[in-house]
Order: C-alpha cells, then sequence, then structure tokens
C-alpha cells in the first residue's frame, strides 16, 4: 500500500507540474495558479515521504513522475 500511496503522490504532483509549466508558458492566469495552488499542497503530503526513503521507494516515486510527465502533458493538451 505504501508503494501504491508513494506512486500516486509522485505522479500527482509531477502531473500538475507540467500543466502548470504550459498554463505559464501561455498566460493561462487562472488556471495556472489555481494549479499551483494544488502542487503545493500535494507537496505538503509528499516532501517527508520522498526525502526519508529507501532506494526501493525512490524508484517507485521516481517511475510515479514519470507517468505524471506523460499524463500532464496529455492533460495539457486535453485542456486547452
Amino acid at each position: 500500500m505504501r508503494n501504491i500511496t508513494t506512486f500516486f503522490y509522485a505522479y500527482i504532483q509531477v502531473a500538475l507540474i507540467c500543466l502548470n509549466t504550459w498554463q505559464v508558458a501561455n498566460a493561462k492566469i487562472l488556471g495556472a495558479v489555481v494549479v499551483g495552488f494544488l502542487i503545493s499542497l500535494v507537496w505538503c503530503f509528499n516532501a517527508q515521504r520522498a526525502a526519508f526513503s529507501n532506494l526501493s521507494d525512490k524508484i517507485v516515486y521516481s517511475a510515479g513522475a514519470s507517468l505524471g510527465t506523460a499524463s500532464g502533458i496529455v492533460l495539457s493538451q486535453i485542456i486547452y
């Protein structure tokens, strides 16, 4: 269960960051503000999990972040 949670937090955080990067680059101000808030909220739950983890957890986290990158790019294209 811990691996799923670690994967999920990394996935959500990086997907939001990718979406937010696109919003900022394309001056989608309201969306950027909302997503920026969500990034910070997820980060609050995520920071300690990533910092105090073993190698296995770091690999799971990285896999979630990798998939989150692709999903964030796709999401930005679907929304805008």
